[in-house]
């Protein structure tokens, strides 16, 4: 078969197996019972305000969300659409990249790789940083590799693009650094790939993303740079125990259902025989030098203090490429169908599982969809509550959850939007706020003279009741998530609300 005619073939059956996997993603998304993830009401509300930076994330989510919402409306699904799209367009960028830097055959193969992934089905059904991420660091990535060979007008415009699809990484994830330090990693260490930079590429790249990054800069200055502390604080670093074996092997575990048990082999199986052999083919130095520093970092992250799963997430779409060709080029292509196979496994028991919450409980996975349920009628009950006491007079709302505040605020979205309801505001069990939720919308004494105070799980109730001089009408309600599980919401209502200085880090009483 002519090479022409191969590589039409193997886009084809790309194109058809990622718009496949959309249609499936699309139809579970609409057709889920599973409510918001709170994270996702908190997105959610951001998008109700256009702005340039939120409190703990840049703001491409919000704007994702508010162009699906003026779409559809503001029901999960609306919510949550922009994520398959991304995810579509990123494993579309895999096949792209890897056709320039391999061949067709291997592109294939990536893109099944990495749109089958574990973690990408996650992505792909819930909205959050991660998808609009990994579709700007393929953008990035795929014009930095097209630069290489590119001359004169074609050079210029790609070294724009280079900034440009940098700066909208930025503005999805600050994990986006990984692709700056890939690109660094790589000039440092390939003479052939600073030749195709110039100080008129170079500078043009630069300006190009500090034109996009701009807005996002002058609001995080005119914030205190609020969204950079709140990613610093992720780090954890203070007031915990450094050098920890179990969270260093808890994380490492966690990457292969995050990558794929056989692709995670293959990736260390290949870094130790590239790192034995001393010999790297141009491709493959440039894929690990972006595939590497997040699993490096994030490895190291998680010993020195904590790290999620998903923190080394942008090392995998450019992973799943170097795998693809690592696998054929061993003449491994057993593996890899196994590989395909099993994952494509995992991924339709995942579209069942949002499909029907119920099989998931039937099979023992219900615990990992209980964040995702249940949010609906917790709001019911307490607005429900609500309306009882307001004729005697409701001066407002406290929860003392930030995922019960975000919750309420998207499930109980029409109350709220009466200007004569009492508004939800957040109990501060600190001094000082450590949410955006608190920061936003703290309950302070001239909106607590009489109060509906929410626990959620009766957390730091005794706490909330010492912040009123008198409290009156408890009562316990259950939210039944499945058969094993619930969630308690403990509610009262408190009048005179007056705080008592706490400490921050216990939540005790302070001595006068």
């Amino acid at each position: 078969m002519a090479e022409g005619a191969r590589t039409g073939g193997d886009w084809r059956a790309a194109v058809m197996l990622v718009a496949g996997l959309t249609a499936a993603r699309l139809v579970a998304l609409f057709a889920t019972p599973l409510e918001l993830y709170p994270d996702e009401a908190q997105y959610w509300l951001w998008s109700r305000t256009l702005d340039f930076g939120y409190y703990s994330k840049p703001p491409m989510i919000a704007w994702t969300i508010w162009a699906t919402t003026a779409l559809g409306g503001d029901t999960e699904a609306w919510v949550r659409l922009g994520a398959p799209l991304f995810q579509a367009g990123a494993a579309l960028l895999v096949f792209a990249i890897a056709r320039r830097l391999y061949d067709s055959r291997i592109a294939l193969a990536a893109t099944a790789l990495y749109a089958l992934a574990p973690a990408i089905q996650l992505s792909a059904g819930v909205i959050a940083t991660d998808a609009p991420l990994l579709f700007f660091l393929g953008l990035t990535i795929l014009a930095y590799v097209a630069l290489q060979g590119a001359q004169g007008r074609p050079r210029l415009m790609l070294a724009a693009g280079v900034g440009a699809a940098l700066g909208l990484a930025f503005l999805s994830k600050y994990a986006a650094v990984y692709g700056a330090i890939g690109i660094a990693l790589h000039l440092a260490l390939s003479r052939e790939a600073r030749r195709a930079w110039s100080p008129a590429t170079a500078g043009l790249a630069v300006l190009a993303f500090l034109a996009v990054m701009a807005p996002n800069l002058v609001w995080n200055a005119q914030h205190g740079f609020a969204t950079v502390q709140h990613t610093a604080a992720n780090a954890a670093w203070g007031g915990r125990k450094l050098f920890n074996f179990a969270e260093l092997g808890e994380f490492i575990l966690t990457q292969f259902g995050v990558f794929g048990p056989i692709p995670f082999v293959a990736l260390i199986v290949g870094v130790v025989l590239a790192v034995r052999r001393r010999r790297l083919q141009p491709a493959d130095l440039l894929l690990l030098c972006f595939t590497l520093p997040p699993l490096l970092i994030v490895t190291g992250q998680a010993f020195v203090s904590r790290a999620n799963a998903n923190w080394s997430g942008a090392a995998y779409l450019p992973g799943a490429i170097l795998v693809a060709a690592w696998l054929m080029r061993w003449r491994a292509k057993g593996w890899l169908t196994a590989a395909v196979v099993l994952q494509a496994g995992l991924a339709a028991l995942f579209l069942a599982f949002t499909v029907s919450p119920a099989l998931a409980e039937r099979m023992g996975a219900a615990n990992s969809f209980k964040r995702a349920k249940g949010w609906d009628e917790t709001t019911r009950l307490v607005l429900e509550r609500a309306a009882v006491e307001e004729p005697a007079g409701l001066t407002a709302i406290a929860v003392n959850s930030r995922f019960l505040y975000y919750a309420m605020r998207y499930y109980g979205r029409e109350w709220f939007a009466d200007p004569a309801a009492p508004p939800l505001r957040a109990w501060l069990l600190a001094d000082t706020p450590q949410n955006q939720a608190e920061t936003s919308a703290p309950l302070t004494p001239a909106e607590g003279r009489r109060v509906l105070a929410v626990a959620l799980e009766g957390n730091w109730r005794a706490e909330m009741e010492g912040d009123f001089a008198s409290v009156s009408g408890g009562e316990i309600a259950n939210v039944r998530l499945d058969a094993r599980r619930k969630r308690r919401v403990e509610m009262f209502v408190g009048e005179g609300f007056a705080p008592k200085p706490r400490d921050q880090a216990t939540g005790r009483p302070r001595s006068p």
